[in-house]
C-alpha cells in the first residue's frame, strides 16, 4: 500500500488512482479517505488522476500523539503535494478537511493550486462569540467530546444519524452505510478523533480566507445539522473573492453519499475533464 513520511515521520496512506490533471480529496471527521470513494471512482474514469489520503490519526495512516493541529495538518497536505511533485492541482476539502484546504492557501499560497473546492465545509469559523455570531455554541463541541471520552461506538452511531440526515421518517442512506461509516469512525484512535474535533471547532480560518486566489466553489446542504450553513458556507462565500456558492435544497451534512451522483457531475463540471 503507498504511503508518505510527513515532516515529523509520521506514516499517512494515500490512494491514487487514474491518470490526468490532479485532485486531491482531504475526507471529514471523524472518517478516512474512503468516503470519497463514490466521488474518486467517478473522476478517475472521467480522466482525472484523483489522490485521496487518510488524515494521521485515522483510517491506515499512522497515529502519532501529536500534531492535530492545523498547521501539521496543512503541512502534512503540503508533503503528499510535494512527494507527488503534484502541479496544476484542485484540493477539495469536505468538512473538517475544508479547513486543510483553507489552513494549505494561507501557509503555502496556490503556486501548485488551480481550483479550489468547499463541500460541507467547516470554514471559516464555527466558534460562535461576539465577533461570529452566526457560528455554533461552545456547549455543542464541549458535549461531543464529553461523548467521545464516555462511549465513543454510541457517540458515533448517533452522529452518524444527524450527519446523514437520517430520522424516524426518513432514510436517506442504509443502515449498512451507517454500519460503514462507523466501521470507518473507529479506525481513528481516541486522541485523533478528539483533537481534530478540537482543532475544527476551535480554530478561525477567517484570515486565511483571502488567500483562496484560485477559482472556489463551495457546495452544502441546507439542511446541515452538523456544520449549519448560516455558521459556514453562505458567511465563506462572502469573503472569498469570486466563490461560487451552490446549495443543495434539503442535503444533509453527508451529501457525498445522499447526493453523491450530483456532487460527482458538480465536481467534474468545475474541474473539467
Amino acid at each position: 500500500m503507498p504511503y508518505f513520511k510527513s515532516e515529523d515521520g509520521t506514516e499517512l496512506f494515500y490512494n491514487d488512482w487514474g491518470r490526468g490533471r490532479p485532485v486531491v480529496l482531504i475526507h471529514g471527521w471523524p472518517l478516512d479517505g474512503d468516503m470519497w470513494s463514490d466521488q474518486a471512482f467517478f473522476l478517475a474514469e472521467q480522466g482525472l488522476r484523483v489522490i485521496s489520503y487518510d488524515r494521521r490519526g485515522f483510517g491506515r495512516s499512522a497515529q502519532p500523539w501529536n500534531g492535530y493541529d492545523y498547521d501539521t495538518l496543512a503541512a502534512d497536505l503540503a508533503g503528499l503535494i510535494n512527494r507527488l511533485e503534484l502541479d496544476g492541482v484542485t484540493l477539495v476539502g469536505f468538512s473538517m478537511g475544508g479547513g486543510e484546504v483553507a489552513r494549505y492557501l494561507g501557509r503555502y499560497r496556490a503556486a501548485r493550486i488551480a481550483r479550489a473546492v468547499l463541500v460541507s465545509s467547516v470554514t471559516p469559523y464555527l466558534l460562535k462569540g461576539d465577533d461570529n455570531p452566526t457560528g455554533v455554541d461552545r456547549s455543542v463541541f464541549e458535549e461531543i467530546i464529553v461523548g467521545l471520552q464516555h462511549d465513543r461506538p454510541h457517540f458515533l452511531a448517533g452522529f452518524a444519524q444527524t450527519f446523514f440526515g437520517n430520522g424516524i421518517l426518513q432514510k436517506n442512506v442504509s443502515t449498512e452505510m451507517l454500519q460503514w461509516a462507523s466501521q470507518m469512525a473507529m479506525m481513528g484512535s481516541l486522541r485523533a478523533t478528539i483533537e481534530c474535533a478540537k482543532s475544527f471547532a476551535y480554530t478561525d480560518f477567517r484570515p486565511d480566507m483571502a488567500a483562496f486566489a484560485v477559482p472556489t466553489l463551495i457546495i452544502h446542504g441546507t439542511a446541515d445539522e452538523t456544520v449549519p450553513i448560516d455558521s459556514s458556507a453562505r458567511v465563506a462565500a462572502k469573503l472569498i473573492k469570486g466563490a461560487r456558492l451552490i446549495e443543495y435544497d434539503g442535503e444533509p451534512h453527508g451529501l457525498h453519499a445522499t447526493a453523491k451522483d450530483r456532487l460527482s457531475r458538480d465536481l467534474l463540471e468545475f474541474i473539467g475533464k
